[in-house]
C-alpha cells in the first residue's frame, strides 16, 4: 500500500480550494494500492485556506500563512496522523504533492512568498522520510 496526497486524486483539498488531479496516482487509489490523505485538512485546517510556505523562526520551523498567521501546529498535527497511519498499516511508500509546505520533496517554496523554490521537504514528507518511509513525488513513479 502506498501513501499518497488526496490533491493528486482529484480531491478539492488544496489551498485554494482545487486539486492537482494525476491519473497515474488516481489509478493506483482505484486499482486499490493507494490511500490518500491530506495532512492538512487531518490538521485541523479548512479548505480553501490562505496560502502557507515554511520558514526559520528563532531556529525552529515553522508554517506561516500570508498574513503571517503560525500554522505550525496544525502541519505537525496533520504529519503526525499520516505517519500513525503508515505505521499501523506498515506502509513504508509515499507519492506526494511537489513544493506543498506539507508534501513537498526536495524542493519547497522560499517561505518569503517570492514564488521561488529553495532545496528542503515539506513538515509530512520530512517526517516520513526521517521514519523510513520512501517519499516520491509523483513524476518518480
Amino acid at each position: 500500500m502506498i501513501l499518497v496526497s488526496a490533491c493528486l486524486v482529484g480531491i478539492n483539498c488544496k489551498y485554494s480550494g482545487g486539486n492537482n488531479y494525476n491519473q497515474k496516482i488516481f489509478d493506483l487509489v482505484k486499482e486499490g494500492k493507494a490511500i490518500p490523505i491530506c495532512p492538512e485538512q487531518l490538521g485541523g485546517l479548512n479548505t480553501p485556506r490562505k496560502p502557507v510556505e515554511l520558514k526559520v523562526i528563532n531556529g525552529k520551523r515553522c508554517a506561516i500563512d500570508n498574513e503571517g498567521n503560525d500554522l505550525t501546529e496544525n502541519f505537525e498535527r496533520g504529519a503526525l496522523e499520516v505517519l500513525n497511519l503508515a505505521k499501523n498499516l506498515n506502509i513504508n511508500k509515499a507519492i506526494l504533492q511537489p513544493r506543498s509546505p506539507s508534501c513537498g520533496v526536495n524542493k519547497i517554496y522560499s517561505g518569503n512568498f517570492d514564488n521561488k523554490l529553495v532545496d528542503g521537504n515539506g513538515i509530512l514528507a520530512e517526517l516520513l522520510k526521517q521514519n523510513g518511509i520512501d517519499v516520491l513525488t509523483p513524476n518518480e513513479i
